[in-house]
């Protein structure tokens, strides 16, 4: 059988149809909504020890980022607004609502020079530092197989994943639905 030049433009368009389906499931969130959220501990930016059990009867968004990722630090301010908006009011059930923020990073300087540059003024900032030259190799990223930054979990009072990688204006609205 001859390939002719319909049948090869065909295979290309299959061939790239194959990549763009295989990186969406390569990238796609291991925990969906519904699931519970998957404790860890850690150290915060000011040496406080925490698990994500601790925040349970908050609503708390899980957030990993880098410093060195340009569509995190964008969405920064949109955050900032959002935890400043809900961090001290009840919603429903909850307490509160909580951010902790996991830096995937190869520089711990450059990590805090990142927080205090675009105000990030929660308390909850976790170092999720690599030791290999893959930045997604970290033991929280691992743990819930994170393949790309931004990447979030909502996280109900009851430590249920309620909601992934939502924007800013998505969690205001599942959050203050609970009123």
């Amino acid at each position: 059988m001859r390939l002719t030049f319909d049948r090869f433009i065909i295979f290309i368009l299959l061939l790239v149809l194959a990549v763009y389906v295989g990186k969406y499931f390569y990238q796609k969130p291991k925990f969906q909504q519904g699931e519970k959220a998957l404790d860890f501990q850690a150290q915060t930016i000011g040496g406080q020890s925490i698990r994500l059990s601790d925040l349970r009867g908050n609503y708390v968004l899980l957030d990993f980022w880098g410093s060195w990722c340009g569509p995190c630090r964008m969405e920064n301010p949109a955050w900032v607004q959002l935890y400043e908006r809900l961090k001290d009011v009840p919603h429903g059930s909850a307490q509160g609502f909580q951010m902790l923020s996991v830096g995937i990073e190869k520089s711990e300087e450059s990590w805090r020079k990142a927080i205090a540059a675009d105000g990030l003024n929660w308390p909850y900032h976790v170092l999720d530092q690599s030791s290999s030259l893959r930045f997604l190799n970290s033991p929280v990223a691992k743990l819930y197989k994170i393949r790309q930054v931004p990447s979030n979990y909502l996280i109900s009072p009851e430590g249920m994943i309620i909601g992934v990688n939502l924007r800013p204006e998505e969690v205001l609205k599942k959050v203050e639905a609970a009123k």
